[in-house]
């Protein structure tokens, strides 16, 4: 069976229940789309949590190796990873209680999706996190 996306009201839901966001791939160049988007995210009220091994700090927070690495409880774990090196990521995901694993606009990866889903996750591919929170709570979090 192909692979869907959770309908529109269903990843409204999921960001309104949402506020710990790890970012696995988020650089810290302020031009990289990852960045970018991670910046809207939390100016909108979102706890933004870098997973990236060569930074110390990210939008002033503390970037961590790993997703296993995060000291606290995770809701989405949001990817800006090529497709091939998102599995990994899924069973880190999964091993640490996340709620959605997001994959990026352009990315998907079957083999993630099904072990994100098997594991427990909601399991989003292929879509902007930032298009998606800007459309559905245009307000924000907590007017939303």
């Amino acid at each position: 069976m192909a692979f869907e996306n959770p309908s529109r009201d269903r990843i409204k839901e999921l960001l309104q229940e949402s506020n710990v966001v790890a970012v696995v791939g988020l650089s810290e160049k302020p031009d990289r789309v990852s960045y970018m988007v991670s910046e809207a995210m939390q100016a909108k009220g979102y706890r933004i949590i870098p997973v990236n091994p060569n930074a110390e700090t990210i939008l002033g927070e503390k970037s961590y190796p790993s997703l296993r690495d995060i000291p606290e409880k995770v809701d989405i774990v949001n990817v800006f990873r090529r497709p091939e090196h998102t599995p990994p990521v899924a069973e880190e995901a999964v091993a640490i209680g996340a709620k959605t694993l997001w994959l990026q606009l352009g990315i998907a990866n079957d083999e993630a999706a099904r072990i994100a889903g098997e594991g427990g996750l909601n399991v989003i591919m292929d879509r902007c996190i930032k298009v998606e929170d800007s459309i559905l709570l245009p307000q924000g979090k907590a007017n939303g």
